[in-house]
């Protein structure tokens, strides 16, 4: 039996702070943590796509603003264990945009049910733990870390 490399699903995730507040919006119906609090986030969309071009394309799909390339900044990188349901491993992108245009809204209503501002350190009690963690990553300017191992 050949030993199999692991497969590894890389997953982008968008930070916007404003007004020293975090965008946090709420899963809905998705099948995966609903109603719990996450980033916008999502997958590649395909083999030619680069995780840049999937978060400027998930950043529009999903809350409806518009960011260059040149204003994306990788802040954190986090290697997660995803026990339930699917027992994957992925790598968690952050990225924050410097600056963006447009007012982030629900663009994905079968998707997410509540989109909010909330200071970084008074977050929902409800937001995902692994998400959480990223955020106190964030706070204190750590680069890595891992979840679920």
């Amino acid at each position: 039996m050949k030993n199999e490399r692991p497969k590894v699903i890389p997953t982008v995730y968008l930070v916007l702070v404003k007004e020293n507040k975090i965008l946090l919006s709420r899963r809905y119906n998705t099948g995966f943590q609903d109603g719990q609090y996450s980033f916008p986030a999502g997958h590649l969309g395909g083999d030619e796509e680069t995780v840049s071009q999937a978060m400027i394309r998930e950043a529009r799909e999903e809350i409806g603003v518009e960011i260059d390339v040149a204003d994306l900044e990788l802040v954190h990188v986090m290697h997660r264990k995803q026990m339930e349901p699917t027992n994957e491993r992925r790598v968690n992108l952050f990225f924050m945009a410097k600056k963006w245009r447009g007012e982030p809204r629900i663009m994905e209503p079968d998707k997410c049910d509540d989109l909010q501002w909330f200071e970084m350190d008074r977050l929902p009690d409800d937001t995902i733990p692994y998400v959480r963690q990223a955020i106190g990553c964030l706070r204190k300017n750590v680069k890595y870390s891992e979840y679920g191992f």
